[in-house]
């Protein structure tokens, strides 16, 4: 079952009149050049994500002493006290 809804816009006459020319050239009916037009600026969005820039730093000689980036609770641990780990051996 096809469910419409039926609602009033407000839209500038230019525009509303190439819509019509548009509609006319497709052989479609003006809600139906609409409703596409509507769908394709919705395909569009951009993503809800934000990106993020991190600084990089060049000087800083790569990983510390210590650091096991494959022991999450130890990586935890350092981030927490704020200082490096011994090595281990």
């Amino acid at each position: 079952m096809l469910v419409c809804m039926r609602t009033t816009l407000v839209i500038h006459d230019g525009l509303m009149k190439a819509v019509r020319r548009a509609a006319v050239e497709r052989g479609r009916s003006l809600s139906g050049v609409v409703e596409d037009a509507l769908r394709a600026a919705l395909a569009k969005r951009p993503p809800t994500g934000r990106r993020v820039r991190l600084p990089v730093s060049r000087h800083s000689g790569g990983f510390q002493p210590g650091v096991n980036l494959d022991d999450s609770s130890e990586l935890l641990g350092l981030m927490e006290r704020g200082r490096p780990v011994p090595a281990r051996r």
